[in-house]
C-alpha cells in the first residue's frame, strides 16, 4: 500500500528510492541485531522490538483516547481491592529483583566504578540477565498505574510526561536486555527497584484508608527519597565519563541513562524549589497532580501514583 502511493506520487525514481530506503533499514537492523546478546533472543518479547512496540502504542492509545471515551458516559470504577492488591504485590517483585541484582552482581562482585556486562554462559551472569528480563517486564506490568487512573476516570492525571515516561521505559529497556543485561548500566535499575518498594508500600498502606493515616507520618520523606535517587543515579553513570580506562560494550547506553537522570533530577529540583522552598503554585506541569499523596482527603479516594510519575522512578 505505501509503496504504490509512493510510486504514484513520485513516478518509478520515487520507487525506487523508496526500496532503496528500505533495503538499508533492514540491513541496518541486521547488522545491528548481529551484536545482540543471543542468549535472550528467544525470552519473550525479545524476539524483535515489533510486538512490544505494538503493545506499547495499544497503550497510548487506550489511555489517551479510547479508555476516557469508554468511561465518559459510565460511573468512575472503586478499584480500593484491586490497588491494595496491586500495590502490595509490586512491592513484592521489587524486593524479590533487589535481591536478585544483589545476588547476581551488585552485592557479588560488581565495583559500582567500571562493571562491564559478563555475556557468558555462567550461572551468576544468566542470573543478572533474567534479572534485567524481569525488570523490563515489570514496565508493562506499571502501565496498570494509568490503566487504574481512566477506569477511576482520574484523567486529569494521565499527562503527557507520565504516559511518556511508562512508554520509554519499556521501549529503551528492551534494547538493554538484548544489547547490554548487566554491568554498570544496571544500577539504576536496582536503585530504583528500592525506591519501588517504599513507594508502592506508601500507596498499599494508603489504599487501606483514613485509619492508616497516622502510619503515613514519613510521606514527607517520600521527595527527598526522590532526589537522593536522581543524585545517587547520575553520579554513579556520569562517573564514565572520567574514567582513563572502561571499556564497556555500549557506551550509548551510558549516555542514554547519564541523560535520563539528569533531566529528570533537574525537573525534580524545579519541583521542589517552587513546592517547598518558595511555597508558591507550582508550574503548569506540575498541577493538578497529587504529589505523594495517594489519599485524597477531600473525596476520600485513593490516588495511586501522580501525573508526572516523579514518585515512582523515575
Amino acid at each position: 500500500m505505501l509503496s504504490q502511493y509512493w510510486r504514484t506520487a513520485t513516478g518509478a525514481q520515487g520507487d525506487m528510492e523508496f526500496r532503496d530506503l528500505t533495503a538499508r533499514a533492514g540491513l541496518w537492523y541486521e547488522n545491528l541485531m548481529k551484536n545482540a546478546d543471543p542468549r535472550t533472543e528467544d525470552w519473550f518479547l525479545m524476539s524483535s522490538p515489533l510486538p512490544q512496540t505494538v503493545i506499547i502504542v495499544a497503550y497510548i492509545y487506550f489511555v489517551t483516547r479510547l479508555g476516557p471515551r469508554l468511561m465518559e458516559n459510565r460511573k468512575a470504577f472503586h478499584l480500593k481491592e484491586v490497588l491494595i492488591i496491586y500495590n502490595f504485590s509490586v512491592v513484592a517483585l521489587s524486593l524479590y529483583m533487589c535481591y536478585e541484582y544483589v545476588m547476581s552482581g551488585w552485592g557479588t562482585g560488581y565495583t559500582f566504578h567500571c562493571d562491564l556486562v559478563d555475556y557468558s554462559e555462567s550461572p551468576q551472569a544468566v542470573r543478572m540477565a533474567g534479572t534485567c528480563w524481569l525488570y523490563y517486564f515489570s514496565k508493562f506490568i506499571e502501565m496498570l498505574d494509568t490503566i487504574f487512573f481512566v477506569l477511576r476516570k482520574k484523567n486529569s492525571q494521565i499527562t503527557f510526561l507520565h504516559v511518556y515516561h511508562h512508554s520509554i521505559m519499556p521501549f529503551t529497556w528492551w534494547f538493554g536486555v538484548r544489547f547490554a543485561a548487566g554491568g554498570q548500566g544496571t544500577f539504576h535499575a536496582l536503585l530504583n527497584c528500592v525506591v519501588h518498594v517504599i513507594m508502592y508500600s506508601y500507596y498499599g498502606l494508603s489504599a487501606l484508608g483514613p485509619a492508616y493515616q497516622k502510619y503515613l507520618w514519613w510521606k514527607k520523606y517520600l521527595t527527598t527519597i526522590q532526589l537522593i535517587q536522581f543524585v545517587i543515579v547520575t553520579t554513579h553513570i556520569w562517573q564514565y565519563f572520567f574514567m582513563k580506562d572502561c571499556p564497556y560494550q555500549f557506551p550509548v547506553f551510558i549516555y542514554i541513562i547519564g541523560l535520563y537522570g539528569l533531566v529528570f533530577l533537574l525537573l525534580f529540583l524545579n519541583f521542589w524549589y517552587h513546592a517547598y522552598t518558595k511555597g508558591k503554585r507550582l508550574p503548569k506541569v506540575f498541577q493538578a497532580k497529587t504529589w505523594a499523596h495517594p489519599y485524597n482527603k477531600t473525596n476520600g479516594e485513593i490516588t495511586n501514583g501522580n501525573g508526572f510519575h516523579y514518585d515512582k522512578d523515575k
